[in-house]
């Protein structure tokens, strides 16, 4: 198995991890309660999904 011969500096080695941040996942607002949910996905808070309700959300949480 090879080894390598000299180490990386840090600055090589960060210049390679630039690219590894985690990107925030894409939201948008629901039309019918105003919150916050992911994109073609219904409402975690209120259930709508595209002018309907499509799951039933339990209250008691």
């Amino acid at each position: 198995m090879a080894n390598p011969k000299r180490r990386h500096s840090k600055a090589r080695r960060n210049r390679r991890r630039a690219h590894d941040a985690l990107d925030r996942p894409a939201a948008s607002l629901c039309p019918n309660c105003g919150e916050t949910k992911l994109p073609h996905r219904a409402c975690p808070s209120c259930g709508h999904y595209r002018g309907r309700e499509a799951v039933e959300v339990d209250e008691s949480i």
